[in-house]
């Protein structure tokens, strides 16, 4: 397994952190990569929420499902994806800290295939600029 974690410190109320990283309608407005998304389950919000979303990488169109598999309200969002063997899980927490918000998030790659794994590995820098790119993106967005 390969974890990568980020971290963020938001001049913004945690509702509002919250709200943005756990509703992909408000996250796809704040994170410009995401050029759409579309529900594929009844379910909005909170645990059941199904969605694929769709990210302009390097001038490229590259689609990723995700189910939304934990929700605490004002505190943590899990979201998992499953793309060629690899299972991504990304764990977003908000906590209160000093008048801000602290947002972490934490992305789990497993896979069970070595070529994988291998690729994962020399790809956690990578993994952490655009994740970092991204919560970049997102405390624009709240502190705007």
């Amino acid at each position: 397994m390969t974890r990568v974690t980020v971290v963020r410190s938001i001049r913004a109320p945690v509702d509002r952190v919250f709200s943005t990283v756990s509703d992909i309608s408000q996250y796809s407005r704040a994170v410009r990569d995401i050029v759409r998304f579309e529900f594929l389950s009844e379910v909005r919000s909170g645990v059941g929420t199904r969605f694929r979303e769709t990210r302009l990488m390097k001038g490229k169109e590259h689609h990723t499902e995700l189910d939304v598999t934990e929700y605490a309200s004002n505190d943590r969002v899990r979201m998992v994806a499953a793309n060629h063997g690899i299972v991504w899980d990304t764990l977003f927490t908000v906590a209160a800290v000093n008048g801000e918000t602290r947002l972490t998030t934490t992305m789990d790659a497993r896979t069970r295939r070595i070529p994988a794994r291998i690729m994962i590995a020399l790809m956690k820098g990578k993994l952490q600029r655009a994740i970092g790119k991204d919560m970049d993106a997102v405390k624009a967005y709240c502190e705007a």
